[in-house]
């Protein structure tokens, strides 16, 4: 896209964010839907040729070769034609079909034209179409993308898993924790919702006007029809077949993936707000790009714009995702056409989880660890120690040591090591217990992560 076509964009993602999103242009294009459609009818007009049907004898090596170079070979130059066709036509896929009749008699198989499209209805093309689009960009681009955010925050997890943190529950000092575990439970999150998310499968409907292969079935009557139409989705596509149907897929796996992927990007909303905490604590410096620029009215400031960028197009792409998921399994009827305009949408919210993505990963990559800032805030807090002090008085049959911490410590201001020192001194326990007690700091009370 020129300079000025991304200027003159409307939506950001062909324009200010095309650079992320240039990778999906091959899936949800107008272009690449046009592709994908001209690659099943292709490769169903291949597979018409296998049934044995007098009218279309076994082709040749080249043959095959050549009516897969209609689609392999497909450029902007074919996608102006097949539009220049739907001005006339109004239909988009009649004029794919129109398309790959013309491009048959190079091949010497015009006598076959009448076979392209056979029996079929639009949906048939767009219901197969579409999700193996979607398939192929999901495995080919976005699941790398998460992915390598994922590896990041492993890397991250295991760099600082012995900094003692601060843990914050409503916002209050608690229990400290590691720095390093608290990223590893991002990272055990996102490993549960890609599985689940890598678990959805990409369905297709194919089955004629309405999903009984009416006009397959009056024409070959002796063909069993559905199973080859499981064999050509499941094996030729690689796609789930929904059976039976109406004329179109149900959409159900489709908003089961928009939900999973809604649950991915929630976990890395939580993620980005996590941070941007983390930084305005003080717990992250930020490294310096050169020549950037925090505010246009205060030099010094170093802003979280990355985490606050990322966050954003996740919103973004959640909101697009829960429309997906909630318009397109309604359909009056048989079919209406409201999923068709929605349903060209889907690359958008792809779109944004790749700016979100790469966001994401540009400022985790820019995160400076201040780790005196930490060791200030856990020496800030010693009423912290109060959980474990109270927990081994418990062990040690001590009466009500929980009331006793809690006079000495909830809503006290100036707790620190004397004042807890002083508490142990005055226990009516063991000398090896005062010891044990002793040696607790919110340094060191950071618990176990296992594994």
């Amino acid at each position: 896209m020129s300079d000025h076509a991304a200027l003159n964009a409307i939506s950001p993602i062909d324009g200010r964010y095309r650079r992320h999103a240039e990778p999906l242009a091959a899936y949800f294009s107008e272009a690449g839907l046009i592709q994908y459609r001209i690659r099943v009818e292709v490769e169903y007009l291949i597979a018409l040729h296998g049934l044995g049907l007098p009218q279309l004898p076994p082709l040749t090596d080249s043959q095959a070769e050549g009516l897969r170079s209609i689609y392999t070979g497909f450029d902007l130059g074919g996608a102006d034609e097949v539009k220049q066709i739907e001005r006339t036509t109004n239909h988009d896929v009649k004029a794919v079909e129109y398309y790959i009749k013309a491009k048959l008699e190079a091949i010497g198989l015009a006598e076959r034209a009448e076979f392209v499209h056979f029996g079929l209805t639009s949906q048939d093309v767009n219901n197969t179409a579409i999700p193996l689009s979607m398939a192929e960009a999901t495995a080919d681009v976005l699941l790398p993308a998460l992915q390598a955010v994922r590896d990041d925050l492993a890397g991250l997890a295991e760099q600082w898993k012995a900094v003692p943190m601060l843990a914050r529950t409503h916002g209050q000092p608690a229990s400290p924790v590691t720095l390093g575990k608290e990223f590893a439970v991002f990272v055990e999150r996102l490993d549960h919702a890609i599985a689940q998310f890598e678990a959805v499968p990409f369905a297709a409907k194919f089955g004629g006007a309405t999903g009984g292969f009416n006009a397959h079935h009056v024409a070959y009557p002796e063909v069993d029809w559905h199973g080859f139409a499981d064999r050509f989705v499941g094996e030729e596509l690689g796609l789930h077949r929904s059976h039976p149907t109406t004329q179109i897929e149900h959409y159900d796996y489709l908003a089961a993936w928009c939900d999973a992927l809604q649950r991915i990007h929630t976990i890395l909303i939580d993620l980005d707000r996590d941070i941007w905490h983390y930084i305005s604590l003080d717990y992250f410096k930020q490294k310096i790009v050169e020549g950037e620029v925090g505010s246009s009215a205060m030099p010094h400031k170093v802003n979280p714009i990355d985490f606050e960028n990322s966050e954003g197009n996740l919103g973004v792409a959640n909101a697009l995702l829960a429309h997906l998921a909630r318009k397109l399994p309604i359909s009056r009827l048989q079919r209406d056409l409201t999923d068709s305009t929605v349903l060209r949408n889907i690359g958008v919210p792809v779109g944004h989880s790749l700016v979100a993505l790469n966001a994401l990963r540009k400022g985790l990559g820019k995160l400076v660890l201040n780790a005196p800032r930490l060791e200030a805030d856990l020496e800030a807090q010693w009423a912290v120690v109060a959980e474990a002090v109270q927990t081994i008085l418990r062990r040690e049959g001590v009466a009500n040591p929980y009331e006793a911490l809690k006079a000495l410590t909830r809503g006290k201001a100036g707790i620190d090591a004397a004042s807890i020192a002083g508490f142990i001194d005055g226990l009516a326990v063991s000398d090896t217990v005062k010891a044990e007690l002793r040696a607790i700091t919110p340094h060191n009370y950071i618990g176990t992560t296992g594994g």
